[in-house]
């Protein structure tokens, strides 16, 4: 949740930091704001609302010339979104000022403490509590002989704004990720992480602070990294790490994978739309380089596991949220069926307060869009706590689940910028069929069945792209249903996740009330919310249970509910039952989810649009949720 975005260098700072803030508007959209640091002081410019709506105008109008400065677009916590709740926050003095992701859980007690102090705050946020704990800090750092001015160079030992920083850090009980500037230290920002993403962009004579690395790639491709607890003092030259809990912070540069061309929409209306119409190329992207035809399985480069120690594995436990615990229920189908290991879906927010039993060889596989989602990485670190090996499925390489699991598999899909999940729900279920191949393989499945599930995954790519040219005709559809208010989705076995996803991707981005079930569970009580006014769409492959499915439909029609049929290629008679059908190429069972759910995503795009809903930036949400 949330985007900061700091430059320290030659450059006027403003531009930098609007540009940065308008790639990160996809983490919070509520508002925005950026402090300079002028030749008179701190100027801070911030607005309630999506920032060309707001802190873009407000910056024409009032300029802010400097060469350092700090930037922040918002998705309210504390303190409903408004001019005043938005950041940066400045401390009592006003030398210093902070913006701020995540939760400081604390924060009445300090601010309890500071009101007695004679403090005087002036919105709702724990963010502004933060920057009083930091600037009484710094206060008395200073007091106790710290120079007033500093030329900003890094001297060995930590600067005394960094200093103030970790003091202040220290009584914090949450997250964030922070970056504070100050009027005595013209040259330097400082920035902390724990709990929430903060890299570091290097430059050539200049430097930058980011919560994801699309806002800085433009600039630069080096980043570094930053780990929990790790404090870094940023100038134009260089930077130092401190961290809070060891003598020593090691940085480690890294070169981002994607350049800034992928994080723009090109000529589509909507990263959305870009990122549907990806797919083919992602899937693909997914399957490179870890299929071995001759032995009819898969090879992967980061498990960090022998073949004798997954042989070992009795359980699978699969720990995420949202999209990717659809993905995950794929997952649990493909790996029971391959394998015949038992395996068992958790939402991460649960997992990590249950005291769920888990057996000893029991592999824990968590998976992951961003690596930085906060109740994944705390089931993450249960998991490992208790001793188990920890496997992660992830897009975003050097994020923080990526750096703490054992071992994994990088989707390589790219950045994806659009707040409902599509590209990478496609690769999560394009790896899990792969490790489901390699886990099978070492196991009991036999070498024909792995050479006829890496060839249907083979296919996949293009025949995603077929139904990607039957785009105008879904749209056609998705006008048709534009004004309904309630929705249907329904699947059995491999597509009941996906049903579930549809109705995700409904709710996310149109605002219609959507449900996703197992097509035979309509009977045992759904069914009697069917009328003529609320469609149900039907994942129907021509596969075992096509019969039972139909069954489903039937009932359905027989209450005079409007269908909208999803089937193979060749299946003449669905057209005489359903009002409306997407035609998907034929393949095998474990492969049909990822071509099902493309018209999914088309329909949920096409209503939307049609409702004059944002879709990139849907009402109330975030992509990367790093706040429990």
């Amino acid at each position: 949740m949330c985007g900061i975005v700091g430059y320290v260098g030659p450059k006027e700072a403003a531009p930098i930091l609007l540009e940065g803030l308008r790639r990160l508007e996809y983490r919070g959209y509520d508002s925005a704001g950026i402090s300079i640091l002028a030749p008179g002081g701190i100027e801070t410019r911030k607005k309630k609302g999506k920032i060309d709506d707001g802190l873009a105008k407000l910056l024409l109008a009032q300029p802010l010339p400097g060469a350092l400065g700090i930037g922040h677009t918002r998705w309210a916590t504390h303190g409903p979104p408004s001019d005043v709740n938005s950041h940066p926050h400045p401390d009592q003095s006003g030398r210093l000022t902070i913006v701020h992701n995540g939760v400081i859980e604390n924060h009445d007690r300090l601010k309890d403490r500071l009101l007695k102090a004679g403090h005087v705050f002036h919105s709702s946020t724990d963010t502004e509590v933060l920057a009083h704990v930091i600037g009484e800090h710094y206060e008395r750092l200073k007091n106790q002989g710290f120079p007033a001015k500093t030329n900003g160079s890094l001297t060995p030992g930590s600067h005394p704004l960094a200093q103030a920083v970790m003091s202040a850090l220290r009584e914090v009980i949450g997250t964030y990720g922070i970056a504070v500037i100050c009027t005595d230290f013209p040259g330097v920002i400082v920035g902390a992480r724990r709990g929430s993403p903060l890299i570091v962009g290097v430059g050539e004579g200049e430097n930058f602070l980011a919560s994801d690395a699309s806002a800085i790639v433009a600039h630069t491709r080096q980043v570094v990294y930053l780990n929990d607890y790790d404090v870094v003092t940023l100038t134009a030259d260089g930077f130092k790490l401190d961290n809070l809990g060891s003598d020593t912070a090691v940085a480690q540069i890294s070169k981002l994978e994607f350049d800034a061309e992928a994080a723009e929409k090109g000529t589509f209306a909507h990263f959305m739309l870009k990122e549907i119409f990806e797919q083919g190329r992602t899937v693909q992207n997914a399957l490179r380089g870890r299929i071995d035809h001759d032995e009819s399985t898969v090879k992967f480069g980061g498990l960090n596991m022998s073949v004798a120690e997954l042989r070992d594995v009795d359980q699978i436990v699969i720990a995420a949220c949202g999209t990717s615990w659809h993905a995950a229920l794929v997952g649990e189908y493909l790996l029971e069926e391959m394998a015949h290991i038992p395996v068992e879906v958790e939402y991460a927010s649960e997992f990590r307060y249950r005291n769920a039993p888990v057996e000893k060889h029991t592999l824990v596989l968590v998976i992951t869009q961003s690596g930085e989602t906060a109740d994944t990485l705390a089931s993450l670190r249960e998991a490992r706590r208790r001793g188990h090996k920890v496997m992660s499925i992830c897009n975003v390489v050097g994020s923080t689940i990526a750096r703490e699991a054992n071992g994994g598999i990088y989707l390589h899909a790219g950045p994806e910028i659009g707040v409902a999940s599509t590209k990478a729900f496609t690769s999560q279920v394009t790896v899990l069929n792969l490790f489901a191949l390699l886990m099978g393989r070492i196991r009991m499945l036999s070498a024909s069945r792995g050479t006829q599930i890496i060839r249907a995954l083979e296919e996949a790519p293009k025949q995603i792209e077929a139904i990607l040219q039957q785009d105008a005709a879904i749209k056609k559809i998705a006008l048709k249903y534009a004004h309904a208010e309630d929705f249907f989705f329904l699947g059995r076995q491999y597509n009941f996740p996906v049903a579930l996803e549809g109705a995700l991707k409904l709710k996310e981005i149109s605002y219609i009330h959507a449900e996703g079930y197992p097509a035979a569970e309509m009977k045992h009580g759904p069914i009697a919310m069917i009328d003529e006014r609320t469609p149900t769409v039907i994942l129907i492959p021509s596969d075992l249970l096509y019969e039972k499915t139909e069954s489903s439909l039937q009932e359905i029609k027989a209450r005079k509910g409007p269908i909208i049929a999803i089937a193979t290629e060749g299946n003449t008679r669905i057209a005489k039952q359903a009002d409306d059908v997407i035609y998907l190429p034929p393949t095998i069972d474990p492969v049909w989810p990822l071509l099902a759910v493309i018209p999914l995503q088309l329909l949920a795009y096409h209503i939307a649009v049609a409702r004059g809903c944002d879709v990139d930036k849907p009402r109330n949400l975030a992509k990367s949720v790093t706040v429990e």
